[in-house]
């Protein structure tokens, strides 16, 4: 946590930065390795203990208590690991959808399935991924797409919700 922060102040923090979004996704897709966890699933074993990126549960914890549906979007070749993890790290319930399979396609499929699943359209809905080569894939299907560094913390949630604002207020514009 930045600075002596508590999981409580970050939950708080993240709360106030969604309450003040102009506009809400109506689903917040992640990416696992190196987005929502410092590592691959694929160098792991089930029988590890994961961890979390610091900031990454309270965002979590914020988006499910403001009402906005999340979703994983994984490419590992080991989703049966993925799975595990997000079992022992109680996050299972968090996701509408959990779309972790092996494939080359940079995630357009897992989106596809996202859609066919929820009935979102992709516009409506907000990507955290590590990898520009996803992020460029999802962001031409109109997901608006956001290039985490340092896994999902509240700078990235905050870019991400900005971002999103900005495209939904060009939609509002063009559609005038």
């Amino acid at each position: 946590m930045r600075g002596g922060m508590t999981e409580r102040d970050v939950t708080k923090e993240a709360l106030g930065i969604i309450s003040a979004a102009s506009f809400l996704p109506r689903l917040v897709v992640f990416d696992l390795d190196y987005t929502l966890w410092p590592f691959y699933c694929e160098c792991s074993s089930k029988r590890e203990t994961p961890y979390l990126y610091p900031e990454a549960k309270s965002i979590l914890n914020a988006l499910k208590k403001k009402d906005v549906k999340m979703a994983v979007a994984s490419r590992t070749p080991t989703p049966e690991i993925a799975r595990t993890f997000l079992n022992k790290l109680g996050l299972t319930n968090l996701f509408v959808d959990l779309e972790i399979f092996p494939s080359w396609t940079h995630k357009t499929d897992h989106f596809k399935n996202i859609h066919e699943k929820t009935s979102i359209p992709f516009n409506s809905m907000l990507f955290f991924d590590d990898e520009y080569r996803n992020i460029k894939s999802v962001s031409q299907m109109g997901v608006t797409s956001v290039h985490v560094d340092d896994g999902v913390n509240i700078k990235a949630l905050k870019k991400g919700l900005t971002d999103f604002a900005r495209s939904q207020n060009q939609l509002t514009s063009n559609s005038s």
